[in-house]
């Protein structure tokens, strides 16, 4: 699956095609953070495998690169197919897609 900007990517979760899940810890979660999305941190992540939701994901962190990561690990192994949220919460925030929270840094 390729990268999606944040604009792909709210398009496709509000049309039901993929599933977001943010990999950032508990902390920078509290700070801000997309309604309805799961928080899995990249931390746990392999400990928790089994929680991911089913069908294509949109991974999104802070910035991009850990959940660049995580979308490449995750389309390697055949565990999901995953795209990585370019950007993430920042470039969420600055496309002026709705989240909770204090603006991202």
């Amino acid at each position: 699956m390729e990268d999606m900007t944040p604009q792909q990517a709210h398009a496709a979760w509000t049309a039901g095609e993929v599933t977001i899940v943010d990999v950032r810890e508990q902390a920078e979660h509290d700070a801000q953070r997309i309604p309805g999305v799961p928080l899995l941190p990249m931390s746990e992540l392999m400990e928790r495998m089994d929680e991911l939701p089913d069908g294509p994901l949109a991974i999104i962190c802070r910035s991009g690169r850990r959940s660049a990561q995580v979308a490449d690990y995750l389309n390697a192994t055949g565990e999901r197919e995953a795209a990585n949220l370019e950007g993430g919460i920042i470039g969420w925030a600055a496309a002026g897609l709705p989240y909770d929270g204090e603006p991202p840094r």
